[in-house]
Formats: C-alpha cells, sequence, structure tokens
C-alpha cells in the first residue's frame, strides 16, 4: 500500500513538472487538461495556410485565362502574315486562333511560356494548351497537325531531328525581313470577317485605324 501511494505521488508530481514545463513553452499553452497552441503559432500555421492556398490557387487559374491552340507570331513580318492568312484559309474547322506578339494580348501567353519577346521574334510560338507550348519548327509541324489533310500529314516530319529542322527554320527566320519585307506595326487583314480568328482583334481593329487616319 505504501509503495503504491509512493508511486502515486511521484506520478502526480511528473505531471506537475510537465503541466509547468508545457506551460512555460511559447509555443503551448495548458489550459483546462489539455494542450493548445499559442497565438502567435496559430498565426504563423494560418499565414502558411494561406500562402498554400493562394499559389494553388494561381496554379490553378493561370491557365483558364488561356486560350487554346493559339499562334504568337511576329506582326511586322510579312512572311509571317501571309503564313496566318494560309493557315486560316486552310483551317476550315477554325480550330487555330492566332495573336500578334506586339499586341498587349499575348503578354499572358509568354509569361505562361516563360518566354520573352525577343525568344518568339526569333521562333514563333504555339500554345497547344496548358503546360503545352512549342516553338519554331515544331510549332509549325504542331499546327499542321491540326489542318485537314493533306495537311496534317506532314506532321509526321516531327521524326527529323529537332536541331536539323530548326536549323532551317532559323536560317530562313534571319533572312526573312530582308527576303519578304517587314512592316512598322502589326499588319492587318483586310478582310475583316477573318478577324474573329485573333484573339486581340480589338487592338488590331484600333491599329486599322490609326493607320487610316
Amino acid at each position: 500500500m505504501a509503495r503504491s501511494m509512493k508511486a502515486a505521488l511521484a506520478l502526480g508530481k511528473r505531471m506537475a513538472v510537465d503541466r509547468i514545463s508545457l506551460s512555460s513553452s511559447p509555443l503551448l499553452r495548458f489550459r483546462g487538461g489539455s494542450i493548445s497552441l499559442s497565438s502567435s503559432v496559430k498565426c504563423a500555421v494560418a499565414d502558411q495556410m494561406l500562402l498554400d492556398e493562394s499559389a494553388k490557387l494561381e496554379v490553378a487559374s493561370l491557365p483558364s485565362f488561356l486560350q487554346r491552340r493559339v499562334v504568337v507570331y511576329d506582326g511586322v513580318c510579312h512572311l509571317c502574315h501571309s503564313g496566318v492568312k494560309w493557315v486560316i484559309q486552310a483551317d476550315k474547322d477554325k480550330k487555330i486562333k492566332f495573336c500578334c506578339l506586339q499586341s498587349k494580348a499575348a503578354e499572358p501567353y509568354l509569361r505562361a511560356s516563360g518566354l520573352e519577346r525577343d525568344d518568339v521574334l526569333r521562333r514563333f510560338l504555339f500554345v497547344e494548351g496548358p503546360g503545352s507550348y512549342h516553338q519554331g519548327s515544331s510549332a509549325a509541324l504542331k499546327v499542321l497537325s491540326y489542318l485537314p489533310l493533306p495537311y496534317s500529314s506532314l506532321h509526321g516530319l516531327m521524326v527529323i531531328p529537332a536541331p536539323l529542322r530548326d536549323a532551317v527554320y532559323d536560317y530562313v527566320a534571319k533572312k526573312r525581313y530582308n527576303w519578304f519585307g517587314k512592316d512598322n506595326d502589326c499588319l492587318v487583314l483586310r478582310e475583316t470577317e477573318l478577324l474573329e480568328r485573333f484573339i486581340d482583334w480589338e487592338e488590331l481593329l484600333e491599329r486599322s485605324k490609326i493607320q487610316q487616319m
């Protein structure tokens, strides 16, 4: 009996010491027989949860602002302008949309793909979808894959190693202004009914009005 009393007293002392050490901790509070986090810890946890949620929302919401299958091209380049018109005529199902690199509407597509304007001036950009971006010869072949036959069959040229394809692409791209010319501002299609294919059509209309003044 005496031994059990001594054991009980020892246990009580240990619990009292543990309670005092917990209550004196800056991170924990002992109230009503239960342990709770201090206000500073709660604030830190809450802030971290908010940061995590905001990061998730930012990642999840970013692609929703981007349309799929968008070609971002050099709007002052005559060769690029002709290529855009050709794709519009061949794309009977209207799968491909376009955006002039020099317009403000192109900025979110550049940010999403991690590119600068100079990067797209060297090699045009095709935004296939969230997390799927292509440049240069790969972008051109990806665009062709969405066109009807026989053009879509040219996508098979992807089997050619990218360095070889891009070497040809880069050579033409460097010479395009000398060979085909350029404009001082984004070239606007004369066929206004085709402007629906451009995500920056409002900017293009404004540019067209300024050019006509």
